[in-house]
């Protein structure tokens, strides 16, 4: 049996909570703003594609690397935080700050990993990649651009 047609029946039954009415903040931002958000965001979403590729090939360094200089602590400024975050309720400032918070503690997660004998150690590295998902769906959650 093709797996496109149940593929479809789910992605159809998962769409349905999006169709109600859409309850969270709206955050206006100037149009070249919201593009540069929007942009932003787009890049969080590859560099976890990218993250997650790097660790499933064995290559946790790479990962770190991904996490820490483009959404980390690091990434501040390439990112334009400082005059994106005006533009952001406070809470939501603050989500964005665990965001690249929860970044440059997994880069330290997978670095301390490779010292640690501990069998959990891969949890760790995968909980701290859940912290950086949990960040972003919370921030999701909660507001909107348009």
């Amino acid at each position: 049996m093709p797996r496109r047609p149940m593929f479809l029946a789910l992605a159809l039954l998962t769409a349905a909570p999006a169709l109600a009415a859409d309850e969270r903040q709206l955050v206006e931002l100037p149009p070249p703003m919201q593009q540069h958000m929007l942009s932003n965001m787009r890049d969080h979403l590859r560099s976890l594609e990218e993250m997650t590729a790097a660790l499933a090939a064995g290559k946790p360094k790479d990962a770190a690397a991904i996490a820490e200089n483009r959404i980390g602590m690091s990434s501040l400024t390439m990112h334009g935080a400082d005059h994106l975050g005006r533009y952001m309720p406070e809470p939501m400032q603050r989500m964005g700050a665990e965001l690249h918070h929860a970044s440059s503690r997994f880069a330290i997660a997978v670095e301390d990993a490779e010292l640690d004998p501990d069998a959990k150690r891969p949890q760790r590295v995968y909980a701290a990649l859940g912290d950086i998902m949990a960040a972003c769906n919370g921030c999701h959650a909660a507001y909107r651009l348009r």
